[in-house]
Order: C-alpha cells, then sequence, then structure tokens
C-alpha cells in the first residue's frame, strides 16, 4: 500500500489541475459545505484547492432551417482556501473563488468574490464530546458580475452573516479520528438595499432592491472516519428570511443532499470526492433574463465535488513518525486523565463543603432554638415575679 500511495497522490493532483478552478465554502475543520466547533490548531497553516461543476444538455430548435440543435450548459467554480489556526479558540479562512463560470455572455469571471471567515470556536469542557462555537463571515465581490444563474444569490455588494456551531465526537481528545458530527445554523445580511439586480429597462421594476434581502442557513453533518477513509453524509440548505426582487436568478429556498469520501494517505495531505443531490423541488419564480432557460432547473440538480488540502505549516508535520503520534496521543490521554480526576476531587471536596456548611447551619438552628426557649422561659419567670409582688396589693383584707 505504502509503495502506490505516491502513484495514487499524483494522480489525485492530475485530476484537481486538470478541473479549472474549484469551490467549497469551508477551508477549515468539517465536513464540505458544514464547520466543525472545534479550530485549527494554532500555527497551523493549510491550503484546500476545490472543484465544483455541474452540467446538462440543452436542445433547442433553429428558427431557420427547424432542426434541433445540441449544447451543453456548464457551471463551474474555483476556489483556493487558506486556513489558519490563531489560537486557542481562533482560526482563520480566506476563500478567494479563482474562477466563476457566469453564463451571461462570452466572458467568465477570473477571480470571482472572495471569503472571509473567523471561527471563535472549541469551547467546552476538555473531556466533553460536545464543543460550541461561532463563525463570522463576510463577502466581498471582488469579481465583475453577479446575479448568477444556478450559484447561491448575491447582488455585489459586501455581504456578512454569522453561523453557530455545535459539534459532537465520540473522542472528544481526537474529535477527527472518531465518529463525528456537527450542526450550522446561521444568517446572512446581502447589504443588497439600492442595486439593479439586471439591466434590462423592461424589467427595471423586478430589478431594483428595496429592502435588504437576508436568509437563513443551515447544515448537518456526519463522519464516520477510518485509518486510510473518512465517509460522510451532510445535509444543507437555506431558507429566505426576506427574498430579493423578482429579477434574483436564485430567490427560492433549496435543500442539498451531500456524500463524500476523504482519501488520507498522509497527515499533511488529503483529498475529497463528494456529490450534492438537490432534494428540493424544482420550482423557479424568477423573471426576467437571469430565470433558467426552458428545460433547466433553477438550481442545480446535481453537483460533484473535487477537493485535495495540504499542510504547509508547521513543517514539522512532514516529519511524524507513527510512533511520535501514538506518544504524543498517550500524553494527551495521560493529562486528559489527570483533568478529570483534579476536577473529581475539587468536585469530591466542593461536596464535603457543602455537607460541612450543611452541619454548621443545622447546629446553628439547634442553638436558636436552645436560645429561644430559654428566653421564653425566662420571660415567664419574669412575669411570674411581677405577679407575686402585685399579688398583695390584688388581694382584698379579711
Amino acid at each position: 500500500m505504502k509503495a502506490i500511495r505516491p502513484i495514487l497522490v499524483a494522480t489525485l493532483l492530475f485530476l484537481i489541475v486538470g478541473n479549472s478552478g474549484a469551490v467549497v465554502t469551508n477551508g477549515g475543520k468539517g465536513s464540505p459545505h458544514t464547520r466543525a466547533a472545534w479550530v485549527t490548531e494554532t500555527g497551523r497553516l493549510s491550503v484546500l484547492t476545490h472543484t465544483r461543476f455541474w452540467g446538462k444538455v440543452r436542445e433547442t430548435k433553429s428558427g431557420t432551417d427547424n432542426l434541433t440543435h445540441a449544447f451543453t450548459v456548464w457551471d463551474v467554480q474555483g476556489l483556493v482556501a487558506l486556513n489558519y489556526g490563531l489560537g486557542k479558540h481562533f482560526d482563520l479562512t480566506l476563500s478567494p473563488v479563482a474562477y466563476q463560470d457566469l453564463n451571461q455572455g462570452a466572458f467568465d469571471s477570473y477571480p470571482w468574490d472572495t471569503f472571509l471567515a473567523l471561527k471563535i470556536g472549541s469551547f467546552g469542557s476538555k473531556a466533553s464530546s460536545l464543543k460550541y462555537g461561532l463563525e463570522l463571515n463576510a463577502r466581498f465581490p471582488t469579481g465583475d458580475a453577479h446575479n448568477v444563474m444556478w450559484e447561491d444569490y448575491t447582488a455585489g455588494k459586501t455581504e456578512f452573516g454569522f453561523t453557530g456551531l455545535v459539534s459532537y465526537a465520540y473522542d472528544p481528545l481526537y474529535p477527527e479520528d472518531s465518529f463525528n458530527m456537527h450542526l450550522n445554523v446561521g444568517y446572512i445580511h446581502h447589504n443588497d438595499v439600492g442595486q439593479m439586480l439586471t439591466d434590462d429597462k423592461a424589467f427595471a421594476a423586478e430589478s431594483q432592491v428595496l429592502s435588504p434581502s437576508q436568509e437563513g442557513i443551515y447544515s448537518l453533518a456526519l463522519t464516520i472516519p477510518t485509518e486510510s477513509f473518512d465517509y460522510g453524509l451532510e445535509w444543507w440548505g437555506n431558507v429566505w428570511l426576506q427574498r430579493p426582487p423578482l429579477a434574483a436568478a436564485s430567490r427560492e429556498n433549496y435543500l442539498y443532499l451531500d456524500a463524500n469520501v476523504t482519501y488520507k494517505p498522509y497527515r499533511w495531505f488529503s483529498f475529497f470526492v463528494s456529490g450534492d443531490y438537490r432534494l428540493s423541488a424544482d420550482k423557479d419564480e424568477t423573471i426576467g433574463p437571469r430565470r433558467a432557460p426552458a428545460g433547466l432547473p433553477n438550481y442545480s440538480t446535481w453537483r460533484m465535488n473535487v477537493g485535495a488540502k495540504f499542510v504547509l505549516l508547521p513543517t514539522s508535520i512532514f516529519h511524524l513518525k507513527e510512533r511520535d503520534i501514538l506518544m504524543q496521543k498517550a500524553q494527551s490521554r495521560r493529562e486528559l486523565f489527570e483533568q478529570i480526576i483534579k476536577e473529581r476531587r475539587e468536585t469530591e471536596s466542593a461536596e464535603e463543603e457543602l455537607d460541612r456548611i450543611k452541619n454548621e447551619r443545622r447546629k446553628a438552628e439547634r442553638e436558636l432554638e436552645r436560645l429561644r426557649k430559654i428566653l421564653e422561659g425566662q420571660q415567664q419567670t419574669d412575669e411570674n415575679k411581677k405577679l407575686e409582688k402585685m399579688r398583695p396589693a390584688l388581694t382584698p383584707p379579711k
């Protein structure tokens, strides 16, 4: 197996280079469309190259010769993502889209828009299987054209949003080496008020954005890792909170299912292939020049994804041996066990302190009760003495 690994890596790299461009929105920890709540290790720099494509044959009839002509409509997008671990609870991902099919004439975009994400995560007890986080997102309109068919809506303005992250791992110490799952729920503000979505004057009223378009996003991912392969499933989609105008190419809700396989020949390199399949109905509410042509869906029915990730820093990862990794894991687990024992002792100590406080309280209550009885008895004695003194004066003479 070790002898053929370099051949497999070279073949996979050839496949990636052969597919011009790529995009996957998640260049950090997690699945292709779903972020993990834990962050990248401090000082680790990785680069992701990824290609996503969809195509469909369309047939049209010529108005002159009445013959049927066929051609393939493609939607290809390409991205390179840089991910860097900033600290214990922070990482940063920069994702410029290197290529985008615009399907708006004879030109495409080199490059297109740029995405920036700051993750604040890895919150939760070290011994807990649950981790929590939040990711802040921004999209910068560095491309030439927007409102693109078969792509997520954008009007060519700087967009911003956030995503809440929850992750579960069977092994909390090495979450990516055991069964793990992730849930993301987010919000996108498209910041598009005042934009004109098309230049067609016949649809000027339907193209003008009068209210800011706002979108909810969600995803759920499951991953089953093995020594050399990871197998995953994802469900991801959107819900419009404030829809864009009727001339928007993508103004409907969608839901996709993604199945993915990741090959991990080395600690510093991995390669994945995944397929997206749309579960939502093929409903097109767009009017105007950005409406999908007859016979084509409003969102891609399916999409293929191909990507590879390389770790660039620290360089020590290139020299790690299996023995070193096992020793690191053993050391980490020992530290975790010591922390658990310490927390348990602190808990036991706290419980003992609570019991002592309860005993002292009971003693104080008993003392107060005794004092109350003494005071009541003393008060009764004083009253009896007063009555005895008053008795001669109250007794009539014989």
